[in-house]
């Protein structure tokens, strides 16, 4: 009972990193309709900042947090502006050409600023402090995962659903000529639409150090899980990134604690039936 109480355990805390950071890729590719392979890299952007606040400045780790990802969201609006808005529209083909090679950029820029080495960040003891469960011992900085993963589904669902910045961006997505004649600034919409996708991707990588951890090479080592989380949980769709995460990290856990040798391999013969039989996902939208 122990075994799969861990596996439960691991797995949703897992998932919940999965979901913060492929839920802004979800955004962006179901809602915004851009294929932006890039996307782990603003996680990877929110880990060095965080790195470099921790380890080499001396902030703490509370204080960083926010900085952090400010921080990337001050790289992600003009990338936006500059190169982002510019493919909106195109050809799928273009955009993976597009966002391929502003990974590579970042993944350039992060190893000439930090080097190709693992980015460690200093979490405060609060957070390394064991929690006693009864069937064994979880650092409280999981249990901090699993809460933030629960804030943003909210978050993310009261901003989208219940907000009038969610319509207009769903307006715009609709039919954004149609959107321009109403008076909605569609150009300030898609900005603030993709600087939230930034931000949750690097706040996803930097509470997801210990799971998923941080160096130059991340964008390029995570890029097929968060697709994959997007494409099982169908895209644009919240809920079923949520889900799709949590089920998804509950797999990969089990496999990788039942049977390690063929762990990788079973993982993802899972996702191929998935999807063969539910070609749009869990809750994917028509498009």
């Amino acid at each position: 009972m122990s075994l799969f109480l861990n596996i439960f355990v691991d797995g949703v805390a897992y998932g919940m990193i999965l979901f913060i950071i492929a839920v802004g890729l979800s955004v962006t590719m179901g809602l915004m309709r851009v294929i932006n392979l890039a996307h782990g890299g603003f996680a990877l952007i929110g880990g060095a900042f965080a790195h470099w606040l921790t380890m080499v400045q001396g902030l703490g780790f509370w204080a960083s947090l926010p900085l952090a990802v400010l921080g990337t969201v001050l790289v992600a609006l003009p990338l936006e502006r500059l190169l982002y808005r510019r493919i909106y529209g195109f050809g799928e083909l273009q955009q993976v050409l597009a966002t391929i090679g502003i990974t590579f950029l970042m993944i350039a820029t992060v190893n000439l600023w930090l080097g190709s080495s693992l980015l460690q960040i200093r979490l405060p003891e609060a957070l390394s402090r064991p929690l006693d469960l009864g069937f064994r011992t979880l650092p409280m900085h999981r249990l901090l995962v699993i809460g933030a993963g629960l804030g943003v589904m909210a978050g993310l669902w009261l901003v989208l659903d219940r907000t009038r910045f969610g319509m207009r961006l769903r307006a715009a997505v609709d039919n954004r000529a149609t959107a321009s004649s109403l008076g909605i600034d569609t150009g300030r919409i898609f900005a603030l639409a993709f600087c939230l996708g930034a931000g949750l991707a690097a706040f996803g990588g930097i509470l997801g150090a210990e799971l998923l951890p941080v160096d130059a090479y991340y964008p390029l080592r995570y890029m097929v899980l968060f697709l994959i989380v997007v494409a099982v949980g169908g895209m644009g769709s919240i809920p079923g990134s949520f889900a799709a995460a949590l089920g998804l990290g509950i797999l990969d856990t089990a496999s990788r604690y039942l049977v390690p040798d063929f762990g990788t391999i079973f993982f993802f013969a899972c996702v191929i039936a998935l999807l063969a039989l539910r070609p749009r996902g869990l809750m994917g939208r028509l498009t």
